[in-house]
């Protein structure tokens, strides 16, 4: 899962805004910046939008069955992170580059889980629960996770990430107005249901303008990705989607909703971590490449999963 290492539009010299203060100092803003601040917007209020989607009866119907919540513990934080650090491991990939990939392994709860639950023809009540379940716990364990396991990856240089200040980090802008947005949900249900609208197109609007951003920032390293990691990559994707399935109970709709909770992770919560932690690196880079590359593939077979449970049996 080697990257190359980025060029002129990802290493620090490449300063996008230069901001004279009063005080006669510079403050550069570099493109890194500029993406982790939009990318801590846009989780931020996709987690306020979610919030406010989700019904507390949603989620706990998932929380109690507790069978449901350890298997999809143990698929998202054991063997993806797991399935993760040996692919890195097999494809020898350098300290940063393993990083950003790492981050990505251990981020689930991506906010694209029940749509894809909906094109694959699963469970999506069961997406939903999950995808509220997983996206708060990350906050605490995928900082935790990253604290363990990097080690593992980094070899002879060791690469480390301060997990106090993760935290603090992913608690503000993740769990927090999640939380805020259930609230609203529980207490103004018609409150609710009047924002939720224009939350979900300015959410639309945000990611847009995060995918423009990124796409520009990054655009001459992406393209220099080589194909064995791409065959990296696509075989993280697979082993999230095997152990959901394998792990997501007798029937095929609860298979379905496991299996795209899992194989998709959190992008903005990745993005937030990679450029926190290891601005103007290939951290970033890999942990771009991998976002944009495990959305569309999952996207494509969610829409075959789809198709194939439409066929008369």
């Amino acid at each position: 899962m080697a990257l190359s290492r980025p060029r002129c539009l990802c290493g620090r010299a490449v300063t996008i805004l230069r901001r004279h203060r009063p005080g006669g100092n510079d403050w550069p803003v570099t493109i890194d910046r500029a993406v982790n601040l939009l990318a801590t917007i846009t989780l931020f209020e996709m987690m306020v939008t979610i919030g406010l989607g989700v019904a507390v009866a949603e989620i706990t119907a998932v929380a109690r069955d507790w069978r449901v919540v350890t298997r999809a513990g143990l698929a998202n934080y054991v063997i993806v992170p797991g399935a993760a650090v040996v692919l890195l491991l097999l494809f020898h990939a350098a300290p940063l580059v393993a990083a950003g990939f790492l981050i990505a392994a251990v981020c689930p709860g991506a906010p694209y889980g029940p749509p894809f639950t909906g094109l694959a023809k699963g469970n999506v009540g069961l997406a939903v629960g999950l995808m509220m379940l997983l996206a708060a716990s990350s906050a605490l364990l995928a900082p935790l996770l990253l604290r363990l396991l990097l080690p593992v990856v980094s070899g002879d240089s060791p690469v480390e990430v301060d997990a106090a200040k993760m935290i603090a980090t992913l608690l503000g802008s993740q769990l927090l107005p999640l939380c805020a947005g259930l609230f609203i949900r529980h207490r103004w249900s018609r409150l609710a249901d009047r924002l939720a609208k224009p939350a979900r197109g300015l959410s639309l609007l945000l990611n847009v303008a995060l995918l423009a951003t990124i796409l520009t920032a990054q655009f001459e390293t992406l393209i220099a990705i080589p194909p064995r990691a791409f065959l990296g990559m696509t075989a993280l994707v697979v082993a999230g989607l095997a152990a959901g399935w394998l792990l997501g109970g007798p029937a095929r709709a609860d298979r379905t909703a496991m299996a795209m909770a899992t194989s998709v992770r959190n992008v903005a919560v990745t993005l937030v971590i990679a450029v926190a932690s290891f601005p103007d690196t290939p951290a970033v880079t890999a942990a771009t490449a991998f976002g944009l590359f495990q959305t569309l593939l999952v996207a494509l077979v969610a829409v075959a999963w789809g198709r194939w449970a439409a066929f008369p049996k």
